[in-house]
């Protein structure tokens, strides 16, 4: 259910729509009076399917109280944009159009992502109303600061669709994870040669930002410390940048004692080169020799420091005995799980939108077919679960 409100934010929402029925989602939109001067429901009855609905006393409709059955039938109930008034009847119970009337009715996951003048959102009333809603169990999202319809610049301005999506999705998804705490690293690292110059690697991060997503989504304090990449991090989720294999291991470091999942799925590099040169350094017509020396191995440091109950998991990236290679860095680091994957396989490694992984902790081994990383990501959490022991 989408409850579009008075806001020149409305147009949007056709793009919500759109996007929501190519996830074979059935979508029904209630607007309020003041929203059809925005946007024509005849839009959103074309992208959806389904008849807009405007007027609670509308006669046009199978012989039901429509409010209540459809109220029933709603697995999650999003509104935005939320306007001022809208926000208030909200939170105070008001129900006198079919929008408000259906949103009291409903008992699914609620959200509601304002979209408002500047300082309408900062007035304290409104803030005063938004935490009520919250109190209530509703979602609020924090709206996104830029150039408003007024001509003003400040927060207030409705997140775009892509992210409402996400959400829609998260509201729908199983709160397994409630309560855990998560790390996962992702993506390369950059070891400087010169200040022009580093040694870096192929990781683009997609394996690792797709973990913390799906954690996140599951109900879980996720930090993600993540390499350079073109990615955009999840929402709801501590991103903390690094560049070097010793600024990922301070990262780490820093944070893993209060962890109760460490994923670590970046491509960490192994050597760094031991001088770095402040100016950069000139072409030559002789060879040029980097002399390296090892990082720190920051999964040999979680596994020797790893506190009870705490579940470590780490990746291993192999071109020849896949399966020999990653057991033994399993057992060498005192790992409770590594996945592996091999670049060789069509699908698998760097850059690619699906994986082909194993799974192998201490009594078994558990190939996966090819799927997407995402589909990895929540079998490995599946498995995670399913196979952590819980402090005492």
């Amino acid at each position: 259910m989408l409850g579009v409100t008075g806001s020149i934010a409305a147009y949007k929402i056709a793009s919500l729509a759109s996007m929501l029925k190519k996830q074979a989602a059935d979508v029904t939109v209630i607007m309020t009076q003041n929203a059809t001067n925005f946007i024509n429901p005849i839009t959103f009855e074309s992208l959806t399917g389904n008849k807009c609905l405007v007027d609670t006393f509308d006669r046009n409709f199978q012989h039901s109280v429509e409010h209540v059955s459809l109220a029933k039938q709603t697995d999650v109930f999003l509104v935005a944009p939320a306007s001022a008034n809208v926000i208030a009847k909200a939170a105070h119970g008001l129900a006198d159009d079919m929008l408000t009337t259906t949103l009291l009715a409903c008992q699914c996951p609620k959200i509601i992502a304002p979209a408002m003048n500047t300082r309408m959102y900062q007035n304290p009333v409104v803030q005063n109303n938004m935490k009520l809603l919250q109190s209530y169990g509703m979602e609020v999202i924090s709206p996104a600061t830029g150039y408003l319809a007024c001509g003003d610049t400040g927060e207030g301005k409705m997140p775009e669709p892509e992210l409402l999506l996400e959400y829609i999705i998260k509201a729908l998804r199983p709160r397994d994870m409630e309560g855990l705490r998560l790390l996962v690293t992702a993506g390369p690292t950059m070891e400087k040669i010169d200040p022009v110059r580093y040694i870096s690697n192929h990781s683009t991060g997609k394996m690792g930002y797709a973990i913390a997503r799906a954690a996140m989504m599951r109900g879980a304090v996720v930090t993600l410390v993540t390499g350079k990449t073109s990615l955009t991090p999840p929402m709801g989720v501590q991103t903390i940048g690094i560049t070097s294999a010793a600024d990922m291991a301070q990262a780490v470091k820093e944070r893993a004692g209060e962890q109760d999942i460490i994923i670590k799925a970046a491509a960490v590099a192994d050597y760094r080169p031991k001088d770095t040169s402040d100016e950069k350094i000139k072409k030559k017509e002789s060879e040029l020799s980097i002399t390296l020396e090892r990082t720190e191995d920051i999964l040999g440091f979680l596994g020797a420091h790893k506190k009870k109950g705490q579940f470590l998991c780490g990746f291993s990236m192999e071109t020849e005995n896949m399966l020999e290679n990653s057991r033994t860095k399993l057992e060498k680091k005192n790992l409770d799980l590594i996945v592996a994957n091999s670049l060789k396989e069509q699908g698998a490694g760097f850059g690619t939108d699906t994986n082909i992984v194993t799974l192998l902790s201490g009594k078994e081994t558990l190939q996966l077919p090819i799927l997407s990383k995402e589909e990895v990501a929540d079998r490995l959490l599946d498995y995670i679960l399913d196979h952590r022991t819980a402090p005492e």
